[in-house]
């Protein structure tokens, strides 16, 4: 079997994404039912609250609506391939390939071209912080040693699947104009 059935019924083929089965509502739902971290926090923290706080920060530091957008799909891919703990990710070069392929796949259709380099700096910067915020408030033991200061005030809360799914996609809808 080549291809997983999304929320919508999509039948997708990860291995080779095709743009137009690529689905907003499979990515909110998907996002909001998936826990950062792999589970190994204090309570449940999506990985779709974690795109929302990462978009707020990037609307607080000034950035444009193409970069807030961005920040709210940069992982996006993790809708069809899942989500994978850092350590792992590092060491997984095929996983690597394949979430960079298809996640310039969602740039591409949710914005229109790849990130520039400027802006994937601009993302990533926001996600590592976004990690460092994170992780004094949701896991049982600080261990990543990085205290960062945000532009805004993330929401670290458990959160009803259906209202991130939501919230989601309404930004999606106003960010994309």
């Amino acid at each position: 079997m080549t291809t997983i059935t999304t929320y919508t019924g999509i039948s997708f083929a990860p291995l080779s994404p095709n743009p137009e089965q690529i689905n907003l509502t499979d990515i909110a739902h998907s996002l909001s039912l998936l826990c950062r971290g792999n589970g190994h926090l204090v309570h449940f923290y999506s990985v779709g609250q974690h795109s929302l706080n990462c978009a707020r920060e990037a609307a607080a530091r000034g950035y444009s609506r193409r970069v807030q957008l961005a920040c709210l799909m940069h992982d996006g891919s993790e809708a069809y391939l899942s989500d994978v703990p850092r350590p792992l990710k590092a060491v997984m070069a095929d996983y690597l390939a394949l979430e960079e392929r298809l996640q310039d796949v969602i740039y591409e259709l949710y914005l229109g071209s790849p990130l520039t380099p400027e802006e994937l700096a601009q993302v990533t910067e926001i996600d590592d912080d976004m990690l460092a915020a994170e992780f004094p408030v949701l896991k049982a033991k600080n261990t990543l040693g990085r205290s960062v200061t945000l532009q805004s005030t993330p929401d670290f809360a458990v959160a009803p699947f259906a209202e991130v799914e939501e919230e989601f996609l309404q930004l999606a809808a106003d960010l994309a104009g």
